[in-house]
C-alpha cells in the first residue's frame, strides 16, 4: 500500500496525497507538490523523501518549525500515524506497510543476475537492516546535497556473463539490490551525487564486490559509466544514457 499524507486545514478540510513520488515538497508556494495556503506555513517548509517503504520528513529552514507528534524536527523517520504540525497546519502520515528499526520488517527483494530470467529472492534480517540503513542515508542526502546532472540520468547493467549475458536490467528505483542471498549482494544507489555500488552482504566468506577487478571495501564506491562490476561472480556493465 503506497504510503500518504492526510493533511487538515483550520476549518476542518481533509486532502489525500499519495506518497508516489521519492521526493514530496509541502509549503505556502503554489509549486509544491502539497501546497498550504496558511501565512504560518513558509514558502517552502519542508519535505517527505520515501525510499522503499520507508519516508522521512526534513525541514527546509522554515520560520516556524516543522513538529512531529508535538516535537520540533529537522529530520525524521516517519511511522505510522505520525501527526506533522507545520504552523496552524495539521497532516498526518499513513503508511501500513513502514518498518520500524529492528521489527517488522519488509524483506528487501534481491534480484540474482546469475538465474535465468533474473528471478528475485528474499533477503535476510541482516540484510533487511543494512538496506533500511542505506536508505535512510540516501534520503538524508537527498535532503541536503544539489543534485548532479549525473542523477538524472537512466542508469543501466549490462549482463557479461552467467545465464543472462547480453542481457539489459535498468536500474529504475533509488536503490536496487543484486546478487545471491547467502553467497554475495551489494546495493546500486541513486544519489544526488551520482550512483554508487555499495557491499551489503558478504556470506560466510564475506566476500565484497569488485569494480574494475579490485574490491570495492566497505564504503559506497562511485561508478562510473562503463565500470565493470562483478557481484556474486555475476560480471556486468554498469552504463549512463
Amino acid at each position: 500500500m503506497v504510503a500518504k499524507l492526510i493533511t487538515t486545514s483550520a476549518d476542518g478540510e481533509k486532502k489525500e496525497y499519495l506518497l508516489t513520488s521519492e521526493t514530496v515538497t509541502i509549503g505556502r508556494k503554489p509549486s509544491n507538490d502539497i501546497p498550504i495556503d496558511n501565512l504560518s506555513v513558509s514558502g517552502r517548509h519542508a519535505q517527505v523523501i520515501t525510499i522503499l517503504e520507508d519516508s522521512f520528513l526534513e525541514d527546509l529552514g522554515s520560520t516556524n518549525g516543522t513538529y512531529v507528534n508535538g516535537k520540533l524536527v529537522k529530520k525524521h523517520a516517519l511511522e505510522d500515524g505520525d501527526s506533522i504540525t507545520l504552523g496552524k497546519y495539521q497532516i498526518t502520515y499513513h503508511n501500513s506497510t513502514s518498518r520500524s528499526a529492528g521489527e517488522g520488517f519488509e524483506k528487501t527483494m534481491v534480484i540474482r543476475p546469475g538465474e535465468k530470467g533474473m528471478p528475485e529472492e528474499a533477503g535476510s534480517k541482516e540484510i533487511n537492516e543494512s538496506v533500511q540503513k542505506i536508505s535512510a542515508e540516501i534520503a538524508s542526502e537527498a535532503a541536503s546535497t544539489a543534485a548532479s546532472p549525473l542523477a538524472d540520468k537512466e542508469a543501466c547493467l549490462q549482463l557479461l556473463s552467467g545465464a543472462n549475458a547480453g542481457k539489459e536490467l535498468i536500474l529504475t528505483k533509488a536503490l536496487t539490490t543484486i546478487g545471491q542471498p547467502g553467497v554475495q549482494v551489494a546495493a546500486i544507489t541513486r544519489r544526488p551525487q551520482g550512483f554508487f555500488l555499495i557491499h551489503v552482504d558478504g556470506g560466510p566468506d564475506n566476500s565484497v564486490p569488485k569494480v574494475g577487478g579490485t574490491p570495492i571495501g566497505s564504503s559506497a564506491h562511485e561508478l562510473k559509466s562503463h565500470d565493470i562490476l562483478e557481484v556474486a561472480g555475476v560480471k556486468m556493465e554498469f552504463y549512463l544514457r
